[in-house]
């Protein structure tokens, strides 16, 4: 029998993920995979200056801000995840080259070379097992109630990346279904001042994603992986921006999508 592994996550760490209005009564689920930045106080920062931590490579910058507004507008549940996706990505199946990156974006990790078997376990069961069993039992509960159910997977993503540009302000992410994603983007582009990708400035597939391959597709929810360039939602001010425009747009399609 394998020893136990020792737990990541002392009782001073916060909670590996929040729920933000769990009683919500909108069919709009939002999940945030990438909105914390926190560290387990065993990893030491990973090695990193907190400055590191602050940049894209550590977190989704303004997307914590950003779904809790557009929870609270649309009244809908959101579950975010705490933790830097650099100690483990929550949004990269766990064989994935990504889901526990040695460098991102030019910038060495030293707390995540040469881990073995074990230390990627800890990571595993203490931030990236519990996170989706939450965003499972939620999605249990809705199914057991009849509740209709529209996943929207929030992330932000940074204008420039490996040296070139990024011109889009939002994207729209899809794999199999598109139906939704493609409902949205068409709003996106008709609001007249936006540049939206369409799986720009990336797109979803089994081997680099696994909030929407799992939780979505499995299902067959109506859903979307939706990305905002971060210098837009970066202050409270481009939060509440968005908020309000993603609301307005996602109750024009509400009645179409959410049904059973």
């Amino acid at each position: 029998m394998a020893a136990p592994v020792e737990p990541l996550l002392s009782p001073a760490d916060p909670a590996p993920f929040t729920v933000l209005r769990p009683d919500g009564r909108s069919p709009f689920l939002l999940i945030a995979d990438h909105a914390g930045q926190a560290v387990p106080a065993a990893l030491a920062r990973l090695g990193l200056a907190q400055a590191e931590l602050d940049r894209h490579i550590g977190w989704d910058i303004g997307i914590a801000g950003t779904t809790a507004r557009l929870a609270e507008r649309l009244d809908a549940c959101a579950i975010a995840q705490t933790y830097s996706r650099l100690v483990i990505d929550c949004n990269r199946p766990l064989d994935a080259p990504g889901s526990i990156m040695a460098v991102s974006d030019g910038t060495v990790i030293p707390g995540n070379a040469d881990l073995d078997e074990r230390e990627r376990r800890r990571r595993i069961d203490g931030i990236f097992a519990p996170y989706h069993a939450r965003i499972e039992a939620e999605l249990d509960r809705r199914a057991r109630e009849g509740r209709p159910t529209i996943l929207v997977a929030m992330h932000s993503f940074t204008p420039s990346m490996n040296g070139h540009d990024r011109p889009w302000q939002a994207g729209v992410l899809y794999q199999r279904d598109p139906r939704f994603a493609h409902a949205l983007l068409a709003l996106l582009r008709g609001e007249g001042d936006l540049v939206v990708g369409d799986n720009e400035p990336y797109r979803v597939s089994d081997a680099t994603d696994y909030a929407i391959p799992v939780h979505a597709e499995r299902r067959e929810l109506p859903h979307v992986e939706l990305e905002i360039r971060q210098d837009l939602i970066a202050d409270a001010r481009g939060q509440d921006a968005w908020a309000e425009r993603l609301a307005r747009l996602f109750a024009s399609l509400q009645d179409a999508f959410a049904t059973r």
